[in-house]
């Protein structure tokens, strides 16, 4: 049973985590922090791209020898296989740390998985510890393995005209792999963040119908895709797909009569959505629906 340290340390695992979002791609965002013999934090690190070092091996190079006889705390099960690094759970064998906690299993892990092969190498191993929140920043990762596609965001200011004007959704870009502009362009939520060969830009995609377009995007490498803009007609087009909106409604007066909304905007809420989170920012309203049981794979001519 993991100690109240533990946990306290997952907690900073998914948050460092976060920062891999929108560049991790097609890879996971991991965090993982190493605790020493007696529950102290001594290092901690991050995945950021594929090609670099994952979580585990950045957590425990800034631990050094402080990492034997200790605790890994990580997000993902560590990886089993050799890919363009080494296997995580290698490292974490030869480092001799004790005792590994991990908040979500890897569905890709090859053979038996990292979890029974440190269990076999006598490290005791604990699965599921805070999984429901680690899945805050795994979950388009896994949902893009379940589905065979990325998870597609659309995100809007009700009654924004411009692209560029649309200020309360410009900080969604870097979360995301790619984004999908009013004009129809596509560009990386973070130009040039991706590993080398590991993504690449699709081209324009409202001349391809919904199915190509969903292949296109699969096909980039994207695990996310931001669809920016009320009245952006890739929203139309991928309307079967999209899996979450994020709509900023202006605030009202206390006291008034309600606003006529027309368009996009009166419909924030459509069929087979649902409510699932309400903010309070400095001007408006953030909404956050998301689609309501499993999505379908679209399957491309």
């Amino acid at each position: 049973m993991a100690t109240l340290n533990e946990l306290t340390a997952m907690r900073r695992a998914i948050a460092i985590s976060a920062q891999g979002l929108g560049t991790t791609s097609p890879n996971p965002p991991v965090g993982c922090v190493i605790l020493d013999r007696d529950g102290v934090p001594v290092g901690e690190g991050y995945h950021l791209r594929k090609g670099d070092h994952h979580a585990e091996v950045n957590a425990l190079t800034a631990a050094g020898e402080r990492a034997e006889g200790g605790t890994a705390v990580v997000t993902l099960e560590p990886c089993n296989h050799h890919g363009r690094t080494p296997p995580c759970r290698q490292a974490l064998i030869d480092a001799k740390v004790s005792r590994v906690l991990m908040a979500v299993m890897d569905p890709t892990s090859r053979g038996e998985g990292g979890a029974v092969v440190l269990e076999q190498a006598g490290v005791e191993v604990e699965r599921g510890v805070l999984e429901q929140e680690a899945l805050l920043v795994l979950g388009p990762w896994l949902h893009s393995l379940r589905t065979g596609r990325p998870h597609i965001t659309w995100a809007y200011t009700v009654g924004a005209d411009e692209d560029d004007g649309d200020q309360a959704v410009k900080e969604l870009r870097r979360t995301h792999d790619l984004v999908i502009r009013q004009n129809g362009a596509i560009e990386e939520g973070t130009p040039d963040s991706h590993g080398e060969d590991a993504f690449r830009v699709p081209a324009r995609l409202l001349s391809d119908g919904p199915a190509n377009a969903v292949h296109d995007l699969t096909e980039s490498g994207a695990r996310s895709v931001l669809i920016e803009g009320e009245r952006n007609e890739a929203a139309w087009l991928l309307h079967d797909a999209i899996d979450r909106l994020i709509v900023d409604v202006p605030s009202t007066p206390s006291s008034s009569v309600p606003a006529a909304v027309s368009g996009a905007g009166a419909a924030f809420i459509p069929d087979g959505y649902r409510l699932v989170d309400v903010q309070l920012r400095a001007s408006h309203l953030r909404l956050t629906v998301e689609h309501v049981g499993k999505q379908s794979v679209i399957k491309p001519r």
